[in-house]
């Protein structure tokens, strides 16, 4: 039987909270999934769990020729480098200190910007080609500044909103634990069960907290306008 042909690249984006695949072929992605991130997993978990993806899009992983992976989970690097090496017979490129994206990082380190900040603000000016925000609502929330001739100019970390209601309900004792899966109605909680008005804040106030760390990035890069670009696993629900 002849060989099948190796088109698609597999592209991963491991973040502490959740990873999100995407498989692209050329320049068109062909689908993607966001799975939780499982810290202890095994190369062959990881196998199987992607194959499984793969094939329920009728997908043959033996045609992925090559695979990114932005990673901010270092005790996963080895395990991930592992599972291409097995499952795709390649080595990784791993988006870090030394990798070419076409985007100057002007930060005092700039071996201190995480993976997915990097990677967020590239997609982000390939998209849109102007200076832009890009807020990523994870596991932390980000702000990154990207200028109208496509440099990194920094940014700022905030606590995310899903750890956020966590650290609420640890320190305070009589509020229950709440999860967000859905954007509340309104931030007026009126009388009823304590987790209804524990949810409405959280979420309806982790939405209108972008704008402030975004306009004082504009204002400090002396820039008005500029586009806002958000993403992440808790931007749905905000």
């Amino acid at each position: 039987m002849p060989n099948k042909p190796k088109d698609l690249l597999l592209a991963m984006d491991v973040g502490n909270t959740n990873t999100v695949l995407g498989v692209y072929r050329g320049t068109d992605m062909v689908c993607d999934w966001r799975i939780r991130t499982e810290k202890d997993g095994t190369l062959d978990e990881m196998g199987i769990l992607i194959g499984n993806l793969f094939a329920s899009r009728s997908l043959d992983m033996a045609r992925v020729y090559d695979l990114i992976i932005s990673c901010v989970v270092p005790p996963m690097i080895n395990s991930l480098e592992q599972f291409s090496l097995r499952y795709f017979e390649t080595r990784p490129l791993f988006v870090g200190p030394g990798i070419k994206t076409g985007m100057p990082i002007f930060y005092d380190n700039p071996k201190e910007v995480g993976a997915d900040r990097i990677v967020n603000a590239v997609a982000a000016y390939e998209k849109y080609r102007r200076n832009l925000i890009v807020v990523d609502f994870g596991t932390a929330t980000t702000f990154d500044y990207v200028s109208e001739k496509g440099e990194y100019l920094g940014g700022a970390i905030a606590p995310g909103i899903l750890i956020s209601c966590e650290a609420l309900f640890q320190k305070a004792s009589k509020l229950p634990r709440v999860e967000i899966f859905s954007k509340p109605k309104t931030i007026l909680a009126r009388p009823g069960p304590a987790y209804h008005r524990c949810r409405a804040c959280p979420a309806q106030g982790g939405g209108h907290r972008r704008s402030g760390p975004a306009d004082r990035l504009r204002v400090q890069n002396h820039r008005s306008g500029g586009r806002q670009f958000d993403v992440g696993g808790a931007e749905d629900y905000l």
